[in-house]
């Protein structure tokens, strides 16, 4: 921290992981069927990633990186039954992690039934879906929204897709939508036309990383995912998120430029 300015090193945490896997997968690409080679070592750098997110704690970004690595072995052709394999074991890890925070407990709970507390543990999800319900088809219109002046926690942040639900209604809602879909859609579609392997690599995990953040962020908000505070890429104000959501997108252009 440095005054007037505040940096979250876990934003520049899962960039840091998409470079080193691409340059690690890239670099052991002829061996990545092999366990011992392919597999566990990336295991073990993102695991200390996310032990070290855990300890701060943040759940949310340590789940992503891990979802994000398997991902990126499945694509460069690991073995699906060591990624089932490893991913069994670590399912205890995880029951573990969230049984010893009572917080997550209660998050999973209200996700189950967020109605059964509405003024405690299901507060944010049951304001959110009332933010949906009050925007109907087209919306109160942009900066109508009531939610987020008495009842939406984290408005502008963690809950910004309900005030585009409110705001906008479910057509504004279904764009920006439809707008990641874009982003996803073409980073896949670079990365397919990609023939430097850690170019290609890199262009995967990034885009795969937009996305991740993108859909968690709007099924907590829609009361599809136990709750978690997570931005919208582009749209929640902050700061360090932001700039790293852009860093992104600018290697991604800068990529698809090389392309032409």
């Amino acid at each position: 921290m440095l005054p007037g300015f505040v940096f979250q090193p876990s934003e520049l945490a899962k960039l840091t992981i998409v470079f080193y896997l691409a340059h690690s997968m890239a670099k052991k690409e002829a061996m990545i069927r092999t366990f011992s080679v392919g597999v566990l070592p990336h295991l073990i750098v993102t695991g200390m990633f996310a032990v070290v997110l855990l300890l701060e704690p943040d759940f949310g970004t340590a789940l992503i990186l891990t979802v994000l690595l398997y991902f990126m072995l499945f694509i460069g052709g690991a073995r699906v039954h060591h990624l089932l394999a490893t991913g069994l074991m670590a399912v205890p890890v995880l029951v573990y992690v969230m049984m010893n925070a009572e917080y997550r407990l209660r998050r999973m709970m209200s996700f189950l039934d967020p109605w059964s507390d509405a003024s405690g543990s299901g507060f944010h999800v049951v304001q959110s879906l009332i933010a949906f319900g009050s925007g109907q088809l087209w919306g109160r219109g942009l900066g109508e929204s009531r939610q987020k002046l008495f009842y939406l926690p984290e408005a502008h942040t963690d809950f910004v897709y309900s005030v585009i639900g409110e705001e906008l209604g479910l057509l504004g809602a279904l764009l920006v939508l439809a707008l990641f879909g874009v982003i996803l859609v073409r980073g896949l579609r670079l990365t397919g036309k990609i023939e430097e392997p850690f170019d290609q690599y890199l262009a995967f995990g990034l885009t795969v990383l937009l996305g991740l953040l993108a859909l968690i962020h709007m099924g907590v908000v829609m009361g599809l995912m136990p709750t978690k505070g997570l931005v919208l890429p582009f749209i929640s104000y902050g700061g360090s998120a932001m700039v790293i959501n852009l860093v992104e997108a600018g290697i991604l252009l800068g990529l698809s430029r090389r392309r032409l």
